[in-house]
């Protein structure tokens, strides 16, 4: 939306609310303004502290310093709903948002309250184009080129990554059914020892530690990371040769950088988050239809070349 934006308005000043988490990997989106933190995952645990309230005060203010000729809403919730009906707009502004949620997502009605304008979309709208869509219907132009994410790239160097080329296994996921087997990582860390690559296993809780510690046993090629902050597994996607996860946020920002990235569907739905930008991306699997060991060689071979 940023980049779409900024390519038909130049002058546009953009400010992005995002959850605290992820203010860091808004900020690598230059064309973004200002970046407005956002705490209700922290905030909701201590309503009744002083501290608590005042963050929430000086967040109301900081939104409400500015007067927004446009205020989109593109995930169609009610809690996002809530801080666009904060938000304020100047005297001709609008307020946009989704008409109607996308099939499997999300989606609370109730947040049209907030809307001056709701755009429909397609239920098989991709989660990307969804957004760009919403923009383009209300600022007036067409969406005719493939996404672009204008993500800066990260100039850290951690001490655990390694100084030649490197694969990463983003094996974890929150949902069990999303998982791709033991066994199939194990097969594909054997076929790509022909690389002579070091394979990165991050992990993000204490589950998919222990998974990564098991899957090693038996990869004389991979090493389990430290536990990492959310700015070094960016740049940890950022930074590799080869990318092969599931469905989760660090493989798609992965393919939002056009690093050579698999992305695995086991039981998502692939149209609806598929890397469908760059030819450095390849989609396997989809719901309920894990793809195989060998679908995976052929990938990789195709998106690095056959080694011997």
């Amino acid at each position: 939306m940023v980049d779409d934006i900024k390519a038909h308005y130049p002058d546009a000043q953009i400010d992005w609310v995002v959850e605290e988490a992820y203010v860091n990997l808004v900020k690598l989106q230059s064309k973004v303004n200002k970046v407005i933190a956002y705490a209700q995952r922290r905030w909701r645990k201590s309503l009744g502290n002083k501290e608590t309230r005042a963050e929430i005060k000086h967040f109301y203010r900081t939104l409400r310093e500015e007067a927004y000729d446009f205020i989109f809403d593109t995930q169609g919730l009610l809690k996002t709903g809530v801080i666009m009906g904060m938000a304020r707009k100047s005297v001709n502004g609008k307020k946009v948002g989704l008409a109607n949620g996308t099939e499997g997502s999300g989606y609370e009605g109730v947040s049209r309250i907030f809307h001056d304008v709701s755009i429909p979309v397609d239920r098989r709208t991709h989660a990307v184009l969804r957004g760009r869509l919403v923009a383009a219907a209300a600022l007036n132009y067409k969406v005719d080129t493939p996404a672009s994410f204008g993500l800066q790239k990260l100039d850290l160097q951690p001490a655990w990554m390694p100084a030649t080329p490197y694969i990463v296994f983003f094996h974890g996921t929150a949902g069990e059914s999303k998982k791709w087997s033991r066994h199939n990582w194990i097969g594909t860390a054997r076929d790509l020892q022909v690389t002579g690559w070091p394979i990165l296993l991050p992990w993000g809780s204490e589950a998919e530690k222990r998974e990564a510690e098991a899957m090693t046993e038996h990869m004389s090629n991979a090493v389990v990371l430290p536990k990492l902050s959310m700015q070094e597994a960016t740049v940890l996607a950022q930074k590799a040769a080869l990318v092969i996860g599931v469905d989760t946020g660090l493989v798609h920002i992965a393919a939002a950088y056009e690093t050579p990235t698999i992305e695995l569907y086991c039981d998502s739905p692939k149209w609806k988050t598929e890397g469908n930008w760059s030819d450095k991306i390849i989609n396997l699997g989809d719901q309920g239809k894990p793809p195989s060991v060998a679908e995976v060689e052929i990938a990789f071979e195709k998106l690095l070349g056959k080694r011997k």
